[in-house]
């Protein structure tokens, strides 16, 4: 069933993004007069094929990676006298910037739409408490300490451990302080923590922010009660059940699962000693465990899961918006991410994070995968979320991209006159060139984490 949720859900992802991004294209073109010849999502052997009224030609093609949208361009063959007028080349510097910029702003704005849509539906976010500090730890110098919930970073509030996360992360690599307000367990009074950074997860491969900072979120109590177990994981192979509850760790009493996580985390590729409870009896089980992560420092892997129980009502906080007020938190998402995924692409050309972090195709199939299955919220937060890395990434400025474009537009715009077919020749090249090898990188980063 996952299989079936990845490859649905990544068509209808990149279905509906490609096509929205070259109907921002068409639409633009269609107003400033420019004849469009083909409209098509996907490459390749068209599928589907049909015609409107004015002659522009609708293909849905068998390789669902991208699309494009062809128009009337004397550069690419000859004219007819009678519709010079609306040949792409023959348009103002202006009209054609506007059409090369429609695609990706058709992007942001998708974005924004599907942001307003979960404002107004609302979301259960668990209250950002701390409980646990690790001793020693960049949070326990600042003085941050168990039940204190953090209500905002940076001047940014925090309504929950996700947005505490997204504000950790727009700080990856950097030095200098970090500023947090905590609230004290009933009070209504927010104190200010200065944490220091110094080259804060530098080129971390799998960088965990708020492990890193030394801080645990406070959570339920879980029994150690095995209730999954991974088919090819070491608990299955070395004999573990469902329904056994874990006693001790190599000796250590064991009284929840959250000391279980931590101990196998740090041990991986190691063997374990753990006493299990079984139908009344109390057995020895020898465990190898396994390596999992593709950093320097791996993590243990135990491949068993416990129940989750249900999280006190005072716990967690209802988020929602009207529809007015979500459409400016829509754009406030819209804009946060963009500017975090263009500063994230900075950072790793500079070293300040590593270029692991980068995802491709099969990443991306993984995660529609995942978030399809997860329901219709976490599916149209995934769609924005790949919808701003499209525009973002369509407008950087390297030719045969948008934004490459865009570049050569902005120079004939200001020069007076376009620059030489030699120059944006070699420019091209030098594009399709980093294109591919960003593209070669992310699968390598992929087959990774595979």
């Amino acid at each position: 069933m996952s299989a079936l949720y990845m490859i649905v859900g990544t068509l209808v992802a990149l279905g509906v993004l490609v096509t929205f991004h070259e109907f921002g294209h068409f639409w633009v073109a269609r107003r400033c007069g420019v004849k469009v010849l083909r409209f098509s999502v996907g490459f390749g052997m068209p599928l589907l094929r049909w015609h409107d009224k004015q002659g522009t030609e609708f293909v849905v093609a068998a390789i669902p990676l991208g699309g494009y949208v062809k128009m009337l361009d004397e550069r690419e063959g000859e004219v007819p006298l009678d519709q010079l007028g609306q040949s792409f080349n023959r348009k103002s510097v202006r009209q054609r910037i506007a059409i090369v910029a429609a695609g990706p702003i058709a992007n942001f704005l998708l974005a924004l739409a599907f942001f307003w849509v979960l404002a107004m539906l609302g979301s259960e976010q668990v209250r950002p408490v701390i409980g646990a500090v690790e001793s020693g730890s960049i949070a326990a110098k600042a003085g941050l300490s168990p039940g204190q919930e953090i209500v905002a970073i940076d001047g940014e509030a925090t309504s929950g451990w996700a947005a505490v996360n997204l504000q950790l992360v727009r700080r990856l690599g950097e030095s200098g302080s970090l500023q947090i307000l905590v609230r004290e367990q009933g009070s209504t009074t927010d104190s200010p923590r200065e944490l220091v950074l110094d080259k804060w997860l530098k080129g971390a491969d799998e960088p965990d922010p708020i492990q890193s900072l030394g801080i645990r979120p406070w959570r339920p109590a879980l029994p150690p009660v095995l209730a999954e177990l991974d088919p090819k994981g070491p608990a299955k192979a070395a004999g573990l059940k469902t329904g056994d509850r874990l006693l001790t760790l190599d000796g250590r009493a064991l009284d929840d699962w959250q000391q279980v996580v931590d101990t196998v985390r740090m041990h991986p590729d190691t063997k374990i000693m753990l006493r299990v409870e079984r139908d009344g009896a109390q057995i020895d089980v020898p465990v190898t465990l396994a390596a999992r992560g593709e950093s320097k420092s791996p993590s243990g892997y135990l491949g068993a899961g416990v129940k989750a129980i249900d999280w006190p009502p005072e716990m967690i906080r209802e988020v929602s918006y009207g529809p007015l007020a979500a459409i400016g938190e829509g754009a406030r998402r819209t804009w946060t991410m963009s500017v975090l995924t263009l500063d994230s692409l900075k950072k790793m050309l500079f070293g300040e994070l590593s270029v692991k972090n980068l995802s491709g195709p099969i990443t991306i199939a993984k995660v529609a995968g995942a978030s399809a299955q997860s329901g219709v919220a976490d599916f149209l937060n995934f769609l924005a979320y790949l919808s701003i890395s499209l525009g973002v990434l369509n407008l950087l400025p390297i030719p045969v991209l948008d934004g490459g474009h865009l570049l050569f537009y902005l120079i004939e715009w200001v020069r007076g006159r376009p620059l030489s077919d030699r120059v944006q020749g070699w420019g091209i090249q030098i594009g399709i060139s980093l294109v591919i090898g960003v593209m070669l990188l992310a699968l390598v980063n992929d087959l990774g984490r595979l």
